[in-house]
């Protein structure tokens, strides 16, 4: 699949070798194989999220986390349209959207109140952040360690900025 690329049931048929109403009777909207596809990734995701919930350390649990989910978008390019995506094919990817957004909410509100994050910044905020950081890495032509390593290398700066001083 190339990103921004829609994709064709009848192409994924085709490069799966199997007929098209085998694609459709199990997928019957682009959309929902494409969910279906970055189902895992959430699910690691919604995973990570909860371990890094249950790290003591406030702005650790924060940071790792979002390296988590920066490193997960850049290697699975599913995950960034489905998550962006106003409306869901499949009721299982809107409760992991839900989860997902719930579990982060908690991390940055954790943060807060340790003092360990700017109060100023919301997870509204955070949003558009973190889909800068991941269009920054890929708007160069590089390999996936490269995408990979800038992606890691931006978030480090938004980090500084969202991160108080004492």
């Amino acid at each position: 699949m190339d990103e921004g690329t829609p994709i064709q049931l009848n192409d994924a048929a085709r490069t799966a070798s199997v007929g098209v109403a085998t694609v459709y009777r199990h997928f019957p909207t682009p959309e929902a194989l494409l969910e279906t596809v970055a189902t895992p990734g959430f699910e690691t995701l919604v995973s990570h999220a909860d371990q890094a919930l249950a790290d003591g350390d406030a702005w650790t649990a924060l940071r790792d986390f979002l390296f988590a989910a920066t490193d997960a978008v850049i290697a699975d390019v599913s995950l960034s349209p489905v998550f962006a995506a106003p409306v869901n094919a499949l009721p299982h990817t809107t409760e992991l959207k839900q989860r997902l957004t719930a579990l982060f909410g908690r991390l940055l509100d954790q943060a807060h109140a340790a003092g360990a994050a700017d109060p100023r910044v919301t997870q509204a905020d955070m949003v558009p952040l973190m889909c800068g950081v991941v269009y920054a890495a890929n708007v160069h032509p590089a390999a996936t360690e490269d995408r990979a390593a800038n992606a890691r290398r931006y978030l480090v700066v938004l980090l500084e900025g969202l991160r108080t001083r004492a």
